[in-house]
């Protein structure tokens, strides 16, 4: 229960089922010097749970999850900008804090579930028992996507009571149960990071200038600020006359920011995925036709899926435009999370 209207709805849609709640508030690390102030889990996000915990009649525990937050996401963001990746730490999260430690001390607890207020759903086949990852009912605000790293172990012990939900109808019901939290705003930005990046990637990372090259003719142009502030796509503060400029590709090895005029040149149809998981099975046959996703607004597109020796190559059925290394692919079938990775090399 992080104080926010979905972690509360999710507990109060839990406890009119007939399950017992416990409520659990986590703790994670935020730079405060940088302003960082954790909207998930300060001290006024801490109040606003406690107030819906006594409303709901539900005991509340503070976990603090701090140390392994710091090694799990906040470190691993750290060293993929570091080395000119563009990376996601919500998938981090989930993947080791949410149901990853906080699974693992609920389990302990003897909780049967970790339910949270993610916007997806969970479906069992009776039969067999197999666990389904499917696209929460509100598509705009769907968050399947951050949740590919789970397997069918752990599927079997979470539960998405909003997922069935649209946020309209999710803050209705929170004004109707009388939740002091149903006009409160969602949190959008990194949590952990303050009200820049560039501060916080500053303050923490080696940061060096280096060259622009023009990624058609070799041609130097300037000079980046560091690496670490760029990403591919991206268009802005390039400090370059005669755009509009986009970055193309990122060399941290040679510390070269590589441009074009061309946005072609942003186009790829292939991409290598690293560190794979799928939750539907471990015996896919490859090849398989599935729609990817490359970032989290990112419009499906249809793809064939080869898998080499473990490396998983993705070939899209049209070119895809800013493919961004480090960030997630995620595979659909339908409405259906069939797993994902990490975007890693890709061709240019």
């Amino acid at each position: 229960m992080s104080g926010g209207v979905d972690s509360s709805v999710a507990a109060a849609l839990l406890k009119k089922q007939g399950y017992e709640v416990i409520g659990v508030f986590m703790r994670f690390w935020a730079d405060e010097d940088l302003q960082a102030i954790n909207r998930c889990c300060s001290f006024e996000a801490y109040n606003d749970a406690r107030r819906v915990a006594n409303k709901l009649e539900v005991p509340l525990y503070m976990m603090n999850l701090k140390v392994p937050f710091k090694k799990w996401v906040v470190d691993y963001f750290l060293k993929e900008y570091q080395v000119g990746r563009t990376p996601n730490p919500c998938v981090e999260c989930n993947k080791f804090i949410k149901f990853g430690e906080l699974l693992r001390k609920a389990k302990a607890m003897g909780a049967d579930y970790v339910a949270t207020g993610h916007y997806a759903i969970k479906q069992e086949n009776k039969k067999t028992r197999k666990q389904k990852l499917l696209k929460g009912k509100d598509r705009q605000k769907d968050q399947s996507y951050f949740l590919y790293t789970l397997t069918q172990d752990k599927l079997k012990h979470v539960l998405f009571p909003v997922g069935g939900y649209t946020k309209p109808e999710v803050r209705k019901l929170a004004k109707k149960l009388g939740l002091p939290v149903h006009a409160k705003e969602d949190s959008q930005e990194v949590c952990f990071v303050g009200l820049r990046l560039r501060d916080f990637l500053k303050k923490y990372l080696t940061i060096k200038s280096g060259l622009i090259a023009e990624t058609e003719t070799g041609k130097m142009l300037g000079r980046h600020d560091g690496l670490p502030f760029y990403t591919i796509g991206q268009r802005r503060g390039l400090k370059l006359g005669g755009g509009p400029w986009y970055v193309a590709k990122i060399d941290a090895r040679k510390n070269i920011l590589h441009i074009s005029r061309d946005k072609k040149k942003l186009l790829l149809k292939e991409l290598i995925a690293q560190k794979v998981n799928w939750i539907c099975d471990s015996d896919i046959e490859f090849p398989i036709h599935v729609k990817a996703r490359i970032r989290y607004k990112h419009k499906e597109a249809s793809c064939i899926i080869k898998k080499e020796k473990n490396i998983y190559k993705i070939i899209f059925d049209k070119p895809q435009r800013a493919v961004t290394p480090g960030q997630s692919v995620v595979f659909y079938r339908g409405s259906e999370v069939l797993g994902g990775g990490i975007i890693g090399v890709s061709s240019i």
